[in-house]
């Protein structure tokens, strides 16, 4: 079907879709605006990795622990988070994500000590943990199905926007204001979204609500999981999103300014400009897969492929360049091509979402959401234990991305295909469904 043909109207609408339009906009913006501050708040170790180390005294892998406690937290609650999505609706899970992260903010910004700094880390993985699957939630509930894959893409857009903002002014507030001014100030961001949410936020619009969910404990929850899990697309979700999100993030995260300063040689300044564009390539390319996919559909796993081969060529040509330190050209493609990775891991909700009915998106987006968070989390940890290891070798250090992408691709290649006939068993039942729906 053309691009042309599916926006045509109200007559593209599947039965039950919500209309969109400038309201849909508004309050889903509002959304978007949490989980861009969750971002700001996530991402901002990156920039003080260096003096966060400085700060408490932490070798490598000790460092590395902020990151991969606060995403061991974070992927932990991926499945929860969708069940309490699904039961309380987008709303009320995300002001407790706002007060959660905001508080973590603060927690980090006070903290005297490095036991204090990682409770701090734990409870802003807390709150951040709980945003995107409920904007994901609330573009389903606002905006009709065939818009899913652009919807997807640009919360993933305001996402890096959030990075960039962390990049470019906490980078700049930690030189001229100092630690505790610079990530205190922060957390005024968490107050404005929260008072933002408390007036305007809705879960769905008027005459779309969702059918009440009897409360069935355990139970509920178990099958909600099990129903989630035996969805051939859901594991396909989840294993695109593991192979595709982690090297921009780790990078991102926390090892992509040392790597840049230390090991290849630059200024904190340029380095800096570097990680900004591994941000601005990622909001390009997000535009570009949203269209792309939402006007072929059958283009989201050579897309995700793609993506995989193209970060793994690069990270082996930057890693094996002969010399001390690989060219700038070379270090501008990598970040350029890094930039994709996080477009490429939203491509795993578009195998998740058809795969799963309205009452289980929040638990089948939690599924896939772990994937990428898994990876980064085990990347991470391995990264500064190599680097202990070998005293600061980080060729042996960043050939840890490889062994997770192997891993990845394989669970892909070998889920793709049972993936492919249920969604088109599921499409085919759905269009008899609709035509047997009375007039």
């Amino acid at each position: 079907m053309s691009g042309a043909s599916s926006s045509s109207s109200s007559s593209a609408l599947l039965p039950g879709d919500p209309p969109g339009g400038r309201r849909a906009v508004g309050v889903w913006g509002i959304g978007v605006a949490v989980y861009f501050v969750a971002v700001i708040f996530r991402t901002s170790l990156g920039v003080a990795g260096l003096d966060a180390a400085d700060r408490f005294h932490v070798s490598a892998s000790q460092l590395s622990t902020f990151s991969i406690l606060q995403l061991l937290v974070y992927a932990g609650m991926q499945i929860p988070v969708g069940l309490l999505v699904d039961r309380l609706g987008t709303r009320k899970v995300l002001a407790i994500g706002i007060l959660l992260f905001t508080a973590g903010q603060l927690g980090f910004a006070f903290s005297p000590s490095y036991g204090t700094a990682l409770a701090s880390r734990v409870l802003l993985g807390c709150g951040d943990a709980m945003t995107f699957i409920s904007v994901l939630r609330l573009g389903s509930r606002w905006f009709p199905a065939r818009r899913g894959p652009l919807i997807a893409q640009l919360a993933g857009l305001a996402g890096m926007a959030g990075n960039l903002v962390s990049t470019l002014v906490l980078a700049r507030l930690l030189h001229h204001v100092g630690w505790t001014a610079a990530f205190a100030g922060s957390a005024l961001a968490g107050v404005v979204v929260l008072v933002l949410l408390l007036l305007f936020l809705k879960d769905h619009p008027e005459g779309y609500e969702p059918e009440p969910l009897p409360h069935q404990g355990a139970a509920y929850v178990r099958r909600q999981i099990a129903a989630s899990w035996r969805e051939p697309g859901t594991r396909l979700g989840l294993w695109v999103h593991f192979t595709t999100q982690f090297p921009a993030m780790v990078f991102l995260l926390l090892w992509g300014m040392p790597f840049l300063v230390q090991a290849q040689g630059l200024s904190r300044a340029t380095a800096g400009e570097l990680l900004t564009l591994v941000v601005l390539s990622n909001m390009v390319v997000g535009l570009v897969y949203g269209q792309i996919v939402a006007r072929h559909h059958a283009a989201r796993l050579p897309l995700a492929l793609g993506t995989v081969a193209a970060t793994a060529s690069l990270w082996a040509a930057t890693l094996a360049y002969p010399g001390e330190q690989a060219p700038m050209w070379l270090l501008v493609v990598l970040c350029a091509v890094l930039g994709a990775c996080g477009p490429a891991s939203m491509l795993g909700f578009d195998f998740a979402r058809p795969a799963n009915p309205p009452e289980r998106q929040g638990t089948a987006s939690g599924i896939t959401n772990m994937g990428g968070f898994v990876a980064s989390m085990t990347t991470l940890f391995a990264i500064g234990v190599l680097l202990d290891a070998t005293g600061d070798n980080y060729t042996v250090a960043f050939s840890a991305v490889f062994v997770l992408q192997a891993l990845g691709v394989s669970q892909i290649l070998r889920l793709r295909k049972r993936a492919a006939r249920r969604e088109r068993e599921r499409l085919v039942a759905s269009r008899v469904e609709t035509v047997h729906v009375p007039a």
